[in-house]
Protein backbone atom coordinates (compact mmCIF):
# COMPACT_ATOMS: atom_id res chain seq x y z
CA UNK A 1 0.00 0.00 0.00
CA UNK A 2 1.65 3.27 -0.93
CA UNK A 3 -0.33 7.06 -2.27
CA UNK A 4 1.12 9.76 -2.95
CA UNK A 5 0.38 12.72 -0.49
CA UNK A 6 -0.30 16.28 -0.84
CA UNK A 7 1.09 18.34 1.57
CA UNK A 8 0.13 22.05 1.88
CA UNK A 9 2.38 25.23 2.69
CA UNK A 10 1.77 26.76 5.21
CA UNK A 11 0.87 29.76 3.39
CA UNK A 12 -1.77 27.93 1.69
CA UNK A 13 -3.80 27.13 5.06
CA UNK A 14 -3.36 30.28 6.37
CA UNK A 15 -5.11 31.92 3.09
CA UNK A 16 -7.94 29.27 3.56
CA UNK A 17 -8.52 30.34 7.33
CA UNK A 18 -8.88 33.82 6.11
CA UNK A 19 -11.81 33.42 4.49
CA UNK A 20 -13.14 31.50 7.69
CA UNK A 21 -12.91 34.55 9.76
CA UNK A 22 -15.39 35.77 7.10
CA UNK A 23 -17.47 32.60 7.50
CA UNK A 24 -17.76 32.81 10.94
CA UNK A 25 -17.92 36.86 11.42
CA UNK A 26 -20.94 37.46 9.44
CA UNK A 27 -23.23 34.43 11.61
CA UNK A 28 -21.55 35.85 14.55
CA UNK A 29 -22.58 39.71 14.29
CA UNK A 30 -25.51 38.94 12.72
CA UNK A 31 -26.59 37.51 15.97
CA UNK A 32 -26.02 40.28 17.63
CA UNK A 33 -27.77 43.17 15.35
CA UNK A 34 -30.48 41.17 15.38
CA UNK A 35 -31.66 42.23 18.81
CA UNK A 36 -31.53 45.87 17.59
CA UNK A 37 -34.62 44.89 15.36
CA UNK A 38 -36.47 44.35 18.25
CA UNK A 39 -35.19 46.99 20.72
CA UNK A 40 -34.34 50.08 18.16
CA UNK A 41 -37.10 49.26 15.25
CA UNK A 42 -40.16 47.69 16.95
CA UNK A 43 -40.12 44.29 15.39
CA UNK A 44 -42.49 42.17 16.03
CA UNK A 45 -42.40 38.16 17.18
CA UNK A 46 -43.59 36.95 13.56
CA UNK A 47 -41.43 39.54 12.00
CA UNK A 48 -38.38 38.88 14.18
CA UNK A 49 -39.16 34.62 13.67
CA UNK A 50 -39.44 34.79 9.60
CA UNK A 51 -36.27 36.96 9.05
CA UNK A 52 -34.46 34.59 11.50
CA UNK A 53 -36.12 30.80 9.71
CA UNK A 54 -36.95 31.93 6.20
CA UNK A 55 -33.04 32.39 4.88
CA UNK A 56 -32.71 28.68 6.85
CA UNK A 57 -35.32 27.04 4.40
CA UNK A 58 -33.79 29.14 1.47
CA UNK A 59 -30.46 27.88 2.28
CA UNK A 60 -31.84 24.11 2.06
CA UNK A 61 -32.83 24.75 -1.58
CA UNK A 62 -29.57 27.12 -2.89
CA UNK A 63 -26.98 25.67 -0.59
CA UNK A 64 -27.37 21.82 -2.62
CA UNK A 65 -28.15 23.69 -6.05
CA UNK A 66 -24.16 25.81 -5.30
CA UNK A 67 -22.68 22.30 -4.42
CA UNK A 68 -24.03 20.71 -7.66
CA UNK A 69 -22.78 23.73 -9.55
CA UNK A 70 -19.94 23.98 -7.80
CA UNK A 71 -18.95 20.41 -8.33
CA UNK A 72 -19.41 20.39 -11.98
CA UNK A 73 -18.27 24.22 -13.33
CA UNK A 74 -15.38 24.13 -15.70
CA UNK A 75 -13.28 27.29 -15.86
CA UNK A 76 -9.63 28.01 -15.66
CA UNK A 77 -9.55 29.62 -12.36
CA UNK A 78 -10.89 25.68 -11.05
CA UNK A 79 -14.25 24.77 -9.75
CA UNK A 80 -14.64 26.90 -6.71
CA UNK A 81 -12.46 30.42 -7.07
CA UNK A 82 -15.07 32.63 -9.37
CA UNK A 83 -18.06 31.67 -6.59
CA UNK A 84 -15.84 32.58 -3.46
CA UNK A 85 -15.11 35.91 -5.19
CA UNK A 86 -18.46 36.57 -6.19
CA UNK A 87 -19.70 35.91 -2.93
CA UNK A 88 -17.61 37.94 -1.12
CA UNK A 89 -18.69 40.69 -2.75
CA UNK A 90 -22.45 39.92 -2.57
CA UNK A 91 -22.07 39.54 1.10
CA UNK A 92 -20.27 42.42 1.84
CA UNK A 93 -22.87 45.04 -0.30
CA UNK A 94 -25.77 43.38 1.11
CA UNK A 95 -24.83 43.20 4.88
CA UNK A 96 -23.87 46.95 4.48
CA UNK A 97 -27.23 47.97 2.63
CA UNK A 98 -29.59 45.92 4.76
CA UNK A 99 -29.03 47.38 8.21
CA UNK A 100 -28.92 51.08 6.78
CA UNK A 101 -32.44 51.43 8.33
CA UNK A 102 -33.97 54.14 10.20
CA UNK A 103 -36.61 54.31 12.88
CA UNK A 104 -38.45 57.25 11.07
CA UNK A 105 -39.70 54.89 8.31
CA UNK A 106 -42.59 52.69 8.79
CA UNK A 107 -42.36 49.43 10.41
CA UNK A 108 -43.85 47.76 7.17
CA UNK A 109 -40.93 49.44 5.89
CA UNK A 110 -38.39 48.38 7.43
CA UNK A 111 -39.78 44.95 7.33
CA UNK A 112 -39.76 44.19 3.96
CA UNK A 113 -36.84 46.48 3.49
CA UNK A 114 -34.52 43.75 5.60
CA UNK A 115 -36.05 41.16 4.63
CA UNK A 116 -35.71 41.36 0.96
CA UNK A 117 -31.40 42.39 1.46
CA UNK A 118 -31.01 39.63 4.31
CA UNK A 119 -32.29 37.10 1.36
CA UNK A 120 -29.44 38.67 -1.26
CA UNK A 121 -27.34 38.81 1.76
CA UNK A 122 -27.64 34.64 2.30
CA UNK A 123 -27.47 33.85 -1.30
CA UNK A 124 -24.28 35.78 -1.39
CA UNK A 125 -23.31 33.47 1.95
CA UNK A 126 -24.30 30.33 0.23
CA UNK A 127 -22.17 31.33 -3.21
CA UNK A 128 -18.99 32.13 -1.09
CA UNK A 129 -19.57 29.33 1.87
CA UNK A 130 -20.31 26.24 -0.32
CA UNK A 131 -17.35 26.33 -2.56
CA UNK A 132 -15.10 27.55 -0.15
CA UNK A 133 -15.73 24.73 2.54
CA UNK A 134 -15.35 22.38 -0.53
CA UNK A 135 -11.99 24.44 -1.61
CA UNK A 136 -10.45 23.23 1.72
CA UNK A 137 -11.75 19.44 1.78
CA UNK A 138 -9.65 18.82 -1.65
CA UNK A 139 -6.62 20.89 -0.55
CA UNK A 140 -5.00 17.55 0.51
CA UNK A 141 -5.60 13.82 0.62
CA UNK A 142 -3.47 13.35 3.57
CA UNK A 143 -5.16 11.99 6.45
CA UNK A 144 -3.15 13.97 8.62
CA UNK A 145 -2.95 17.22 6.74
CA UNK A 146 -6.20 17.18 6.52
CA UNK A 147 -6.79 17.82 9.88
CA UNK A 148 -3.67 20.29 9.81
CA UNK A 149 -5.77 23.06 7.51
CA UNK A 150 -8.97 22.41 9.83
CA UNK A 151 -7.12 23.19 12.72
CA UNK A 152 -5.41 26.48 11.10
CA UNK A 153 -9.01 27.76 9.64
CA UNK A 154 -10.44 27.09 12.96
CA UNK A 155 -7.66 28.98 14.45
CA UNK A 156 -8.49 31.88 12.84
CA UNK A 157 -12.19 32.22 12.13
CA UNK A 158 -12.15 31.75 16.39
CA UNK A 159 -11.12 35.13 16.97
CA UNK A 160 -14.76 36.35 14.78
CA UNK A 161 -15.95 34.61 18.35
CA UNK A 162 -13.39 35.99 20.72
CA UNK A 163 -14.24 39.82 18.76
CA UNK A 164 -17.73 39.62 18.46
CA UNK A 165 -19.27 39.60 21.90
CA UNK A 166 -17.29 42.82 22.45
CA UNK A 167 -20.10 44.63 20.07
CA UNK A 168 -22.54 44.22 23.06
CA UNK A 169 -20.47 46.96 24.50
CA UNK A 170 -19.34 48.70 21.73
CA UNK A 171 -23.00 49.58 20.06
CA UNK A 172 -24.62 50.61 23.72
CA UNK A 173 -21.83 52.72 24.41
CA UNK A 174 -23.63 56.50 24.76
CA UNK A 175 -20.04 57.77 24.53
CA UNK A 176 -19.68 56.22 21.01
CA UNK A 177 -23.16 56.52 19.65
CA UNK A 178 -26.05 58.41 20.50
CA UNK A 179 -28.20 55.29 19.89
CA UNK A 180 -28.40 51.70 18.92
CA UNK A 181 -30.30 52.64 15.42
CA UNK A 182 -26.92 54.99 14.84
CA UNK A 183 -24.56 52.28 16.01
CA UNK A 184 -25.95 49.48 13.80
CA UNK A 185 -25.87 51.78 10.40
CA UNK A 186 -22.01 52.35 11.13
CA UNK A 187 -20.86 49.26 12.31
CA UNK A 188 -22.31 47.24 9.78
CA UNK A 189 -19.91 49.35 7.34
CA UNK A 190 -17.10 48.51 9.74
CA UNK A 191 -17.48 45.03 9.79
CA UNK A 192 -18.64 43.97 6.35
CA UNK A 193 -15.60 45.33 4.13
CA UNK A 194 -13.27 43.65 6.18
CA UNK A 195 -15.18 40.58 6.24
CA UNK A 196 -15.81 40.88 2.40
CA UNK A 197 -11.57 41.44 2.27
CA UNK A 198 -10.96 38.65 4.13
CA UNK A 199 -13.58 36.39 1.82
CA UNK A 200 -11.65 37.20 -1.36
CA UNK A 201 -8.31 36.00 0.24
CA UNK A 202 -8.86 32.28 -0.59
CA UNK A 203 -10.42 33.18 -3.90
CA UNK A 204 -7.17 35.45 -4.82
CA UNK A 205 -4.22 33.40 -3.04
CA UNK A 206 -5.34 29.48 -2.88
CA UNK A 207 -3.82 27.88 -5.60
CA UNK A 208 -5.94 25.85 -7.92
CA UNK A 209 -6.09 24.14 -11.68
CA UNK A 210 -8.15 24.49 -14.44
CA UNK A 211 -11.32 22.52 -15.04
CA UNK A 212 -11.78 23.24 -18.52
CA UNK A 213 -11.03 19.61 -20.07
CA UNK A 214 -12.67 17.74 -17.48
CA UNK A 215 -15.84 15.39 -17.89
CA UNK A 216 -18.33 17.36 -15.89
CA UNK A 217 -21.76 17.21 -15.73
CA UNK A 218 -23.50 20.01 -18.27
CA UNK A 219 -24.48 23.52 -16.00
CA UNK A 220 -26.98 24.85 -18.67
CA UNK A 221 -30.97 25.54 -18.78
CA UNK A 222 -32.02 22.82 -21.15
CA UNK A 223 -30.41 20.30 -18.37
CA UNK A 224 -31.71 22.02 -15.24
CA UNK A 225 -34.56 19.11 -14.69
CA UNK A 226 -31.84 16.51 -15.42
CA UNK A 227 -29.34 18.50 -12.52
CA UNK A 228 -32.03 18.91 -9.51
CA UNK A 229 -32.66 15.15 -10.15
CA UNK A 230 -28.82 14.15 -10.05
CA UNK A 231 -28.97 16.39 -6.73
CA UNK A 232 -31.49 14.55 -5.28
CA UNK A 233 -29.38 11.04 -6.19
CA UNK A 234 -25.85 12.89 -5.14
CA UNK A 235 -27.92 13.62 -1.78
CA UNK A 236 -28.99 10.42 -1.07
CA UNK A 237 -25.69 8.49 -2.26
CA UNK A 238 -24.27 10.81 0.65
CA UNK A 239 -26.31 9.12 2.78
CA UNK A 240 -25.94 6.06 2.41
CA UNK A 241 -22.16 6.08 2.94
CA UNK A 242 -22.76 5.12 6.97
CA UNK A 243 -19.97 7.30 7.99
CA UNK A 244 -20.98 10.34 6.62
CA UNK A 245 -24.62 9.71 8.74
CA UNK A 246 -22.70 9.46 11.45
CA UNK A 247 -20.92 12.86 11.39
CA UNK A 248 -23.71 14.82 10.90
CA UNK A 249 -25.75 13.19 13.18
CA UNK A 250 -23.17 13.96 16.05
CA UNK A 251 -22.39 17.74 14.35
CA UNK A 252 -26.33 18.57 14.41
CA UNK A 253 -26.42 17.28 18.13
CA UNK A 254 -23.62 18.58 19.68
CA UNK A 255 -23.87 22.03 17.79
CA UNK A 256 -28.32 22.21 18.00
CA UNK A 257 -27.67 21.15 21.79
CA UNK A 258 -24.86 24.27 22.10
CA UNK A 259 -26.64 26.32 20.65
CA UNK A 260 -29.98 26.14 22.49
CA UNK A 261 -28.19 27.55 25.73
CA UNK A 262 -25.75 29.94 24.14
CA UNK A 263 -29.29 32.26 23.42
CA UNK A 264 -29.71 31.69 27.77
CA UNK A 265 -26.28 32.97 28.45
CA UNK A 266 -27.46 36.26 29.09
CA UNK A 267 -30.49 35.63 31.16
CA UNK A 268 -28.22 32.65 33.17
CA UNK A 269 -25.00 34.88 34.13
CA UNK A 270 -27.60 38.08 34.31
CA UNK A 271 -30.08 36.90 36.80
CA UNK A 272 -28.33 33.87 38.12
CA UNK A 273 -24.70 35.54 38.98
CA UNK A 274 -26.00 38.95 39.78
CA UNK A 275 -29.50 38.95 41.11
CA UNK A 276 -31.12 40.50 37.56
CA UNK A 277 -29.05 43.59 37.76
CA UNK A 278 -28.26 44.04 34.11
CA UNK A 279 -26.55 47.09 35.08
CA UNK A 280 -24.01 45.50 37.91
CA UNK A 281 -23.27 42.71 35.08
CA UNK A 282 -20.81 45.25 33.28
CA UNK A 283 -18.35 43.10 31.11
CA UNK A 284 -19.02 39.51 32.49
CA UNK A 285 -21.52 38.36 29.95
CA UNK A 286 -19.27 39.80 26.62
CA UNK A 287 -16.40 38.08 29.05
CA UNK A 288 -18.17 34.52 28.73
CA UNK A 289 -18.03 34.53 25.17
CA UNK A 290 -14.65 36.49 24.46
CA UNK A 291 -12.72 33.95 26.99
CA UNK A 292 -14.47 30.47 25.92
CA UNK A 293 -13.08 31.48 22.24
CA UNK A 294 -9.30 32.33 23.52
CA UNK A 295 -9.51 29.14 25.26
CA UNK A 296 -10.47 27.48 21.72
CA UNK A 297 -8.30 29.54 19.86
CA UNK A 298 -4.96 29.00 22.44
CA UNK A 299 -5.83 25.24 24.46
CA UNK A 300 -8.47 23.52 21.83
CA UNK A 301 -7.52 23.64 18.60
CA UNK A 302 -3.82 22.94 19.24
CA UNK A 303 -4.05 20.08 21.16
CA UNK A 304 -6.96 18.83 18.95
CA UNK A 305 -4.47 18.93 16.54
CA UNK A 306 -1.89 17.74 18.22
CA UNK A 307 -4.11 14.68 19.94
CA UNK A 308 -5.36 13.86 16.24
CA UNK A 309 -1.97 12.87 14.73
CA UNK A 310 -1.22 10.64 18.08
CA UNK A 311 -3.99 8.33 18.58
CA UNK A 312 -6.25 9.00 15.13
CA UNK A 313 -9.83 11.54 14.75
CA UNK A 314 -12.37 9.04 16.37
CA UNK A 315 -10.43 8.34 19.54
CA UNK A 316 -9.40 12.71 19.50
CA UNK A 317 -13.08 13.45 19.05
CA UNK A 318 -14.01 10.77 21.85
CA UNK A 319 -11.50 12.14 24.36
CA UNK A 320 -12.70 16.14 23.39
CA UNK A 321 -16.44 15.50 23.74
CA UNK A 322 -15.38 14.15 27.17
CA UNK A 323 -13.75 16.91 28.32
CA UNK A 324 -16.20 18.81 27.62
CA UNK A 325 -18.81 17.05 29.71
CA UNK A 326 -16.35 17.81 32.59
CA UNK A 327 -16.96 21.58 31.85
CA UNK A 328 -20.51 21.38 31.58
CA UNK A 329 -20.55 19.48 35.19
CA UNK A 330 -17.93 22.36 36.48
CA UNK A 331 -20.56 25.05 35.19
CA UNK A 332 -23.50 23.81 37.07
CA UNK A 333 -21.24 24.01 40.49
CA UNK A 334 -19.10 27.33 39.48
CA UNK A 335 -21.93 29.76 38.42
CA UNK A 336 -21.82 30.78 42.09
CA UNK A 337 -23.76 34.52 42.64
CA UNK A 338 -21.57 36.98 43.63
CA UNK A 339 -18.73 35.53 42.32
CA UNK A 340 -18.73 35.41 38.16
CA UNK A 341 -14.77 34.69 38.31
CA UNK A 342 -15.28 31.57 38.95
CA UNK A 343 -17.21 30.47 35.77
CA UNK A 344 -13.83 31.03 34.28
CA UNK A 345 -12.08 28.13 35.88
CA UNK A 346 -14.63 25.87 33.61
CA UNK A 347 -14.57 27.81 30.52
CA UNK A 348 -11.44 25.66 28.91
CA UNK A 349 -13.25 22.00 29.70
CA UNK A 350 -16.37 23.59 28.61
CA UNK A 351 -15.16 24.91 24.96
CA UNK A 352 -13.44 21.43 24.23
CA UNK A 353 -16.92 20.50 23.01
CA UNK A 354 -17.68 23.12 20.33
CA UNK A 355 -14.62 24.33 19.92
CA UNK A 356 -13.02 20.96 18.57
CA UNK A 357 -16.16 20.16 17.14
CA UNK A 358 -15.55 21.49 13.22
CA UNK A 359 -11.88 20.84 13.08
CA UNK A 360 -12.23 17.24 13.86
CA UNK A 361 -16.05 16.55 11.54
CA UNK A 362 -14.79 18.95 8.75
CA UNK A 363 -10.90 16.72 8.59
CA UNK A 364 -13.08 13.08 8.38
CA UNK A 365 -16.05 14.59 5.88
CA UNK A 366 -12.71 14.84 3.50
CA UNK A 367 -12.21 11.28 4.76
CA UNK A 368 -15.59 10.47 3.61
CA UNK A 369 -15.44 12.09 0.35
CA UNK A 370 -12.39 9.79 -0.63
CA UNK A 371 -15.01 6.75 -0.11
CA UNK A 372 -17.58 8.51 -2.90
CA UNK A 373 -15.34 8.80 -4.80
CA UNK A 374 -14.20 5.01 -4.71
CA UNK A 375 -18.25 4.39 -4.80
CA UNK A 376 -19.25 6.83 -7.71
CA UNK A 377 -16.10 7.95 -9.63
CA UNK A 378 -16.54 11.77 -8.72
CA UNK A 379 -15.35 14.37 -6.62
CA UNK A 380 -17.96 15.57 -4.81
CA UNK A 381 -16.73 18.14 -2.08
CA UNK A 382 -19.45 20.53 -3.16
CA UNK A 383 -22.48 18.56 -2.35
CA UNK A 384 -20.77 17.33 0.75
CA UNK A 385 -20.02 20.32 2.28
CA UNK A 386 -23.34 21.41 1.38
CA UNK A 387 -25.13 18.76 3.05
CA UNK A 388 -22.95 18.94 6.31
CA UNK A 389 -23.26 22.52 6.11
CA UNK A 390 -26.85 22.00 5.87
CA UNK A 391 -27.44 20.65 8.75
CA UNK A 392 -25.42 22.76 11.12
CA UNK A 393 -27.55 25.29 9.51
CA UNK A 394 -30.60 23.21 10.51
CA UNK A 395 -29.85 22.63 13.96
CA UNK A 396 -29.30 26.32 14.39
CA UNK A 397 -32.70 27.39 13.61
CA UNK A 398 -34.42 24.56 15.47
CA UNK A 399 -32.13 25.85 18.35
CA UNK A 400 -33.31 29.42 18.24
CA UNK A 401 -37.27 27.45 18.84
CA UNK A 402 -35.98 25.18 21.23
CA UNK A 403 -34.37 28.46 23.69
CA UNK A 404 -38.14 29.74 23.55
CA UNK A 405 -39.39 26.52 24.44
CA UNK A 406 -36.87 26.40 27.68
CA UNK A 407 -37.92 29.74 28.80
CA UNK A 408 -41.36 28.41 28.70
CA UNK A 409 -41.31 25.55 30.31
CA UNK A 410 -39.17 26.78 33.20
CA UNK A 411 -41.55 29.79 33.88
CA UNK A 412 -39.11 32.34 33.04
CA UNK A 413 -40.21 35.70 32.69
CA UNK A 414 -37.51 38.60 32.21
CA UNK A 415 -39.90 41.50 33.39
CA UNK A 416 -39.62 39.65 36.97
CA UNK A 417 -36.97 40.76 39.90
CA UNK A 418 -34.78 37.46 40.39
CA UNK A 419 -36.34 37.17 44.01
CA UNK A 420 -39.60 36.32 42.39
CA UNK A 421 -38.34 33.62 40.33
CA UNK A 422 -35.71 31.60 42.21
CA UNK A 423 -37.24 28.28 40.76
CA UNK A 424 -37.25 29.69 37.18
CA UNK A 425 -33.90 31.07 37.31
CA UNK A 426 -32.06 27.40 38.60
CA UNK A 427 -33.97 25.99 35.37
CA UNK A 428 -32.37 28.09 33.06
CA UNK A 429 -29.26 27.08 34.71
CA UNK A 430 -29.37 23.98 34.94
CA UNK A 431 -30.54 23.37 31.62
CA UNK A 432 -27.31 25.59 30.38
CA UNK A 433 -25.47 23.03 31.94
CA UNK A 434 -27.08 19.67 31.19
CA UNK A 435 -28.86 20.24 28.14
CA UNK A 436 -25.38 19.99 26.01
CA UNK A 437 -24.32 17.12 28.16
CA UNK A 438 -27.19 15.31 26.77
CA UNK A 439 -26.26 16.33 22.87
CA UNK A 440 -23.20 15.33 23.53
CA UNK A 441 -23.13 11.95 25.39
CA UNK A 442 -25.42 11.05 22.64
CA UNK A 443 -23.66 12.35 19.88
CA UNK A 444 -20.79 10.35 21.35
CA UNK A 445 -23.02 6.81 21.05
CA UNK A 446 -23.26 8.17 17.18
CA UNK A 447 -20.33 7.99 16.64
CA UNK A 448 -18.95 5.03 18.63
CA UNK A 449 -18.71 2.93 15.44
CA UNK A 450 -17.20 5.50 13.34
CA UNK A 451 -14.34 3.28 11.90
CA UNK A 452 -12.34 5.66 9.31
CA UNK A 453 -9.30 5.09 10.92
CA UNK A 454 -5.50 6.18 9.34
CA UNK A 455 -4.63 2.84 7.87
CA UNK A 456 -8.33 2.58 6.08
CA UNK A 457 -7.76 6.34 4.66
CA UNK A 458 -4.56 5.32 3.21
CA UNK A 459 -6.20 1.97 1.39
CA UNK A 460 -8.71 3.99 0.07
CA UNK A 461 -6.05 6.37 -1.26
CA UNK A 462 -4.11 3.95 -2.36
CA UNK A 463 -7.14 2.38 -4.53
CA UNK A 464 -7.68 5.80 -6.03
CA UNK A 465 -4.21 6.19 -6.85
CA UNK A 466 -4.23 2.68 -8.64
CA UNK A 467 -7.30 3.92 -10.39
CA UNK A 468 -6.24 7.09 -11.32
CA UNK A 469 -2.74 5.16 -12.93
Amino acid sequence: MSTATIKVPFGQKVAFGVGMFANQMFPAILGIFMVSLVQSFGFSGWMWSLVYFFPRVFDAITDPIMGFISDNTKSKWGRRKPYVLIGAVLMGVAFTVMWQLYSDNSLQYNFWYFFLWSVIFYLGLTFFSVPYVAMGYEMSNDFHERTNIMAVAQWIGQWAWVIAPWFWVIMDDPDLFTSQEVAIRDLAVWVAVPCAIAAMVPAIFIKSKSTLEENYEPLNTSNIGGSLVKILKSFKEAFKIPQFRQICGATFLIFNAFNTVAALTYFVIVYKLFNGDAAATGIWVALFGCVGALGTTFIVIPAVAWMSKKMGKIKTFMLAQGISLIGYLMMYFLFVPGKPWLYLIALPFFSFGIGSLFTIMMSMTADVIDIDELNSGKRREGIFGAIYWWMVKVGFAIAGGLSGVIIGLVGFNPELAATDQPGAIDGLHAFFCFFPAAGTIVAMLVMRRYDITETRANEIRAELDKRKA
